[in-house]
């Protein structure tokens, strides 16, 4: 019998925190600067240089522990060692024997079914420099050494790349609506780890796990997951007294393939000490009650919001919700038109399909949340048709400044045709083309009768006015609308 095999995995995702200075250093904490402008004495371990605690950091990892029904714990910094180009003092300082958050969850939505991913940890830890290479040489940049980070911990919970991508995406929605962080993994705000093995269904014991490093995108950690449990799969299935070492991989999204870097290291290689130049760090319970009060609307409370009030679906919700900065323009489109569902469909839909080809979005477009309701406006007055309207999201796309009323005034492109002289002869010349559909429709087939509207909208190339269209068909058929 062919075995069914279980896929076990665990996220560990590395957060920027959004404060405005590093770690333990006064350095700026800021994105795209020339290399090595952003650097202190302490975040490039000068000797004699001592950190210092950034308080904005605590507060962000609590309010992040609070979104997630975690504990806030007593803590403690240590000093993890290893030596690599970009790690300026030759050690990290983290929290491997007391982190701050212990326990959490997180609701993810799978095929209709809500599955909650369990939080082992989160900790503080400084962030190391980066690697830059060139045609000749490398350098290194420490502008991001030293920069807060808030490493979360899954449980070994989830079971396919799917849950993985959306546990991920949940994860850093949350970040974001509690600005904690900003979440841009095209700045390197978000890299995910993940742990995965492989088992037969039933079996309970857990095999040897492969980590993949520092994932940037949803795009390369689903792929990553599963090319290395089809990998595992088929290594235990010709051998099944095979033994998968441990070890370290990265995934290259250029070449898409995976690559082993280095057999795991165990705690002990890194030699954990406490870290002598910080006290441990106990968080008052008003400051933790003052950050309760300050937690805003999370994105699963958003999404139900969405779905009760506004009837979206679980889908077009779940689509909004996962990106805070979408959700927060569908907001702002919302004043300025009625429609819920028709803002949805253009924002996910009509206007994302425009600007994918242009490599931008909605936030990087420029074109203002107010324009985007009044062109729904537009069609919901039946101002505009609706063929019409994406024609004018075209324009809208290469004109992002002006709005679409200035588009549509004085345009006779975008003046619907309800006059019955000019509709009733091309009505017409549709009903004498299609006698089956008119059959059909009298045999009770509405959708006979949508079909004739078409062809009406299509001779007049989307510009008659759908009401009068169905209003002049009926009566031309001797039927009420």
């Amino acid at each position: 019998m062919k075995t069914i095999w279980e896929t076990i995995i665990g996220l560990e995702i590395h957060a920027q925190l959004n404060t405005k200075t590093k770690l333990f250093s006064p350095a700026p904490n800021q994105f795209g600067n020339e290399p090595n402008e952003n650097i202190s004495v302490i975040c490039t371990g000068q000797p004699g240089s001592l950190p210092l605690l950034n308080e904005e950091a605590l507060y962000k990892a609590v309010l992040f522990g609070l979104a997630v029904g975690a504990s806030v714990e007593p803590c403690s910094f240590d000093r993890k060692s290893y030596f690599y180009p970009d790690t300026p003092k030759n050690f990290q300082i983290t929290q491997f024997f007391h982190p701050i958050l212990k326990g959490g969850r997180v609701p993810i939505n799978i095929q209709g079914r809500t599955k909650e991913v369990t939080i082992q940890s989160a900790h503080l830890e400084e962030d190391a420099g980066s690697l830059r290479h060139f045609s000749k040489f490398s350098g290194v940049d420490d502008n991001r050494a030293g920069c807060a980070l808030l490493e979360i911990v899954s449980d070994s919970c989830l079971r396919s790349p799917e849950e993985a991508v959306l546990y991920a995406k949940a994860v850093r929605a949350i970040l974001q609506y509690t600005d904690v962080s900003r979440g841009n993994m095209e700045q390197g705000h978000l890299r995910v780890d993940a742990n995965i093995s492989v088992r037969p269904l039933g079996e309970t014991t857990l095999r040897n796990k492969v980590e993949i490093k520092n994932m940037a995108s949803f795009e390369a950690l689903r792929k990553a997951i599963e090319q290395e449990k089809e990998r595992q799969i088929q290594i235990y299935e010709a051998n099944p007294a095979a033994s998968i070492p441990s070890s370290t991989c990265r995934f290259d999204p250029t070449t898409q393939t995976l690559s082993v870097m280095r057999e795991k290291e165990s705690s002990g290689d890194y030699r954990y000490m406490p870290e002598p130049d910080i006290p441990p760090v106990s968080i008052p319970e008003e400051v933790i009650s003052r950050l309760k009060k300050e937690l805003p609307e999370l994105p699963e409370k958003r999404r139900k919001r969405y779905q009760k009030e506004l009837g979206l679906s679980e889908e077009a919700s779940l689509l909004l919700t996962t990106d805070k900065h979408l959700s927060d323009y569908f907001e702002q489109v919302l004043p300025h038109c009625n429609s819920p569902k028709l803002a949805c469909n253009w924002i996910t839909i009509e206007f994302a399909g425009r600007l994918k080809e242009e490599g931008k979005t909605l936030l990087t477009a420029d074109i203002a949340p107010q324009h985007v309701g009044q062109l729904i406006d537009l069609i919901e007055r039946n101002v505009i048709t609706a063929r019409m309207a994406k024609s004018l999201a075209d324009e809208m796309v290469q004109n992002p400044q002006k709005s679409p009323e200035k588009l549509v005034e004085g345009n006779p492109d975008y003046a619907p045709v309800a006059n019955a002289s000019t509709l009733d002869p091309i009505i017409e010349e549709v009903v004498a083309s299609h006698p089956q559909s008119i059959a059909d429709f009298r045999k009770g087939k509405t959708k006979a009768f949508s079909f004739l509207v078409g062809q009406v909208m299509k001779q007049t190339k989307g510009k008659a006015d759908p009401a009068t269209v169905n209003l002049l068909l009926h009566k031309k058929l001797d039927c009420k609308p």
